[in-house]
């Protein structure tokens, strides 16, 4: 029996010494050049093909021999991988160094709203929300509503402040008094971290770059809110209160604003969110109604002068900047930047003019908006058009003028629009010509053009009113 099993174990080995010797001799040898190295392939190439194919495929020096034998239960195994390097990285979008993205929450030339420490104008408010944290009813969510440009995100940043930098009262005995003020001093170790945007227990939501990096995204889109739920889902390092900052919701697309508002409806605990609208009755009415609102007024000119002022900015005319702006402090950086008030006499000047336009005049000023590297000229011009026709409108309607923007501008506005029958023109003319100026940017027409004639259709419509 034994001598059977050993003739049996001889023959089986046998016949894998065959095998292995065939193997070796059909696939081992032919994949060997004459030095024994391993070779591209199997097959013989010419000496001109081998070369192309050592230029792309790059082997390492000489490629090893990776054939690997091992016994498993008198089985042999054998194992051929030629090993290449791997090819080196190509860069094939090669971009210049390009400026950083400016934050999609600060005004160009104005101080970002984290870095005002006043607020002016806003009292009522502030005393409001602080009434409401030294009573214990302090809610989870605070839309702070209101034009845009008066202070809101100013006023977001200042009541984040106060919540990260206040204590909480634990209720025993040597508690501190409640606070009388939201003010922060500035060398408060929270307020020096929300300078940086260091703070760990704050989260601001707000337009994030694009997909490329290469511009902001016109939306806040729905993975930067699930980004501050996951934030939330994460306990603080210290326990105490978070804080998050939305600015704005009148920007969130439809599924962000949906994902906002699963948020809103289950809060988590020790939360504040201050979420910013300049539209507020655009929103979701189950947004609104999950949260207390702080509506801003717009801004008399001695609180406007003083917050242009505080900002850094210059004011000459403090009753026509805050006409204008229409109490605006974004506005009124605008128009102080592009000398929005001369823009403004000189358009009031040309109106002057109806019902007989003025050419000349007309050409220069549609001239002076459509020089090259003028959009944001451009821009303002279409806005105190249809700031102009709107104080048309409420004229005739009211029977009042407004205070003076412009030299002569009350006088001006009498004549042109007597009663009620031509502040209703007035009115149509500037909704047709908002329609048409959106169009006409979208479409990319010649400024000088599209500014020529929204002035020809304005002296139109003088004449036409005249003849009444």
């Amino acid at each position: 029996m034994i001598r059977s099993v050993s003739a049996t174990t001889f023959t089986l080995l046998r016949s894998v010494s065959d095998l292995v010797e065939g193997l070796r001799q059909h696939i081992v040898d032919p994949c060997r050049n004459r030095r024994g190295h391993w070779r591209d392939s199997a097959v013989d190439e010419s000496l001109t093909l081998r070369a192309e194919r050592q230029r792309i495929r790059r082997p390492t020096g000489k490629t090893r021999n990776t054939a690997r034998q091992r016994g498993l239960g008198g089985h042999v195994v054998v194992c051929c991988q030629p090993l290449y390097a791997r090819a080196p990285a190509r860069h094939t979008d090669l971009m210049a160094a390009s400026d950083p993205l400016p934050e999609p929450d600060r005004l160009e030339g104005a101080p970002h709203p984290r870095e005002t420490g006043t607020l002016f104008g806003h009292t009522l408010q502030e005393a409001q929300f602080l009434q409401a944290f030294s009573n214990g009813h302090l809610h989870h969510a605070w839309m702070i509503s209101g034009p845009k440009g008066v202070g809101k995100a100013t006023l977001a940043w200042r009541l984040a402040r106060f919540l990260l930098a206040t204590p909480e009262d634990d209720g025993g005995m040597f508690a501190p008094p409640p606070p009388t003020s939201l003010d922060v001093k500035p060398d408060h170790p929270v307020a020096r971290r929300l300078l940086s945007l260091s703070e760990p227990r704050l989260f601001l939501l707000r337009r994030a770059p694009n997909d490329k990096a290469t511009a902001l995204s016109q939306v806040i889109s729905v993975d930067e809110v699930r980004k501050m739920k996951s934030f939330f889902a994460l306990s603080a390092a210290d326990g105490g209160r978070r804080v998050a900052i939305i600015d704005s919701l009148d920007e969130l697309n439809t599924a962000a604003a949906n994902a906002l508002l699963k948020l809103l409806e289950e809060p988590p605990a020790k939360v504040t969110l201050f979420l910013i609208a300049h539209q507020p009755a655009r929103l979701l009415p189950t947004i609104r109604s999950r949260c207390r609102e702080l509506r801003l007024s717009p801004l008399h000119a001695g609180d406007l002068a003083s917050a242009l002022t505080a900002a850094g900015g210059t004011v000459e005319d403090p009753q026509a900047l805050a006409e204008l702006s229409s109490g605006s402090v974004g506005e009124a950086f605008r128009l102080t930047n592009l000398d929005g008030l001369k823009l403004y006499a000189t358009l009031t000047k040309l109106c002057a003019t109806l019902p007989r336009l003025d050419r000349p005049q007309a050409l220069a000023l549609a001239d002076l908006a459509a020089t090259r590297g003028a959009a944001d000229i451009f821009d303002l011009v279409i806005t105190l058009i249809d700031l102009f026709l709107a104080r048309l409108a409420r004229t005739g309607a009211t029977g009042q003028t407004p205070p003076d923007a412009a030299p002569d501008e009350a006088r001006l506005l009498a004549r042109l629009s007597p009663g009620m029958q031509a502040a209703r023109a007035w009115a149509d003319l500037a909704q047709s010509l908002s329609a048409r100026a959106r169009q006409g940017k979208a479409v990319n027409l010649d400024p000088a053009a599209l500014l020529m004639d929204m002035l020809l259709r304005i002296d139109e419509t003088a004449a036409t009113l005249a003849t009444r």
